[in-house]
């Protein structure tokens, strides 16, 4: 046997018997899998359905128009892009689309529960090639919207991310977009942890307040390691044009050759959230981690 795959092997069982405590992964399902898998990973497929570079697409092109039909409804907005490659360079090519070189941007701290591409100073592409203001938890760990609301006033920022890697507290998006409103930036939810709640019905949608989504699809969403952007109405009423900018900043902006069987993957695991037992799963998911709060206090 292939040396790769007895480590496979060895790792298939590891992850049978160890507990998970990690936020960020996730038990991809059969169908999934067999999706990234497959012959798909065969194929390049560089722009977008109707309009590749390379030939042989016509299938390709049904596959992708599936993953975006489904992710649009499963969402609830009116634009979805399943090609970023995962969440890093899908917000990237959202800063791409929407802010110039050296604006200024605002996002919560890595150390209150943010993310390295939410303007974490000096050490990231948004904290390098931005200026980067950055809000903060307090002592009990939630974020001080007050605080944030001055912060926005005093920097007015061009974008605000609103949206945590590890932050245990509903987010307020009514808030959040009230904040941005008042200096006219743009708002940016990024759902990549909570996703699966989101749609799942046990954390409040963002889509009515915000004007762009992004999150990867591997995490409590339970599909295959990626990531989308989406679109929201409001975002179409304040930037008509706004679907194609960030169309146009994934690719030819930040990438090449999107992974379709990824994308074939993502259509898969959007289908399995939209079903009635993926409700089930997430209120599990609260049910569990309260149990587990409540042990460990």
């Amino acid at each position: 046997m292939n040396k790769v795959f007895e480590l496979i092997q060895k790792e298939e069982k590891r992850q049978k018997e160890q507990i998970h405590l990690i936020p960020s992964e996730n038990f991809a399902s059969e169908d999934v899998k067999k999706a990234v898998g497959s012959v798909l990973t065969n194929k390049y497929a560089e722009g977008y359905s109707g309009r590749r570079y390379y030939q042989g697409n016509i299938v390709v092109d049904e596959i992708e128009n599936l993953a975006m039909e489904r992710g649009k409804k499963l969402l609830g907005v009116p634009h979805i892009n399943v090609q970023p490659y995962s969440g890093s360079p899908a917000n990237a090519a959202v800063l791409m689309a929407l802010v110039e070189l050296g604006d200024k941007i605002c996002g919560l701290k890595l150390s209150g529960g943010g993310h390295l591409t939410h303007g974490h100073p000096k050490i990231t592409f948004s904290g390098k090639y931005f200026s980067s203001v950055q809000y903060d938890v307090e002592s009990d760990g939630h974020i001080n919207y007050d605080k944030l609301a001055q912060l926005v006033l005093e920097e007015k920022p061009k974008l605000i991310w609103a949206g945590t890697t590890a932050y245990p507290f509903i987010i307020d998006w009514e808030k959040f977009s009230k904040i941005a409103d008042s200096v006219n930036a743009w708002l940016v939810a990024d759902i990549s942890h909570i996703v699966g709640l989101v749609v799942g019905g046990v954390h409040p949608t963002p889509v009515s307040f915000v004007h762009v989504i992004t999150s990867t699809t591997h995490k409590s969403l339970r599909g295959p390691r990626g990531a989308v952007i989406a679109v929201t109405d409001k975002g179409l009423s304040k930037d008509a044009e706004l679907a194609k900018k960030i169309d146009r900043a994934v690719f030819p902006g930040m990438q090449g050759g999107p992974h379709e069987n990824i994308v074939a993957g993502m259509a898969v695991a959007f289908e399995e959230a939209s079903q009635p037992e993926f409700l089930v799963y997430a209120k599990q998911i609260v049910i569990n981690a309260k149990v587990l709060a409540q042990a460990l206090r």
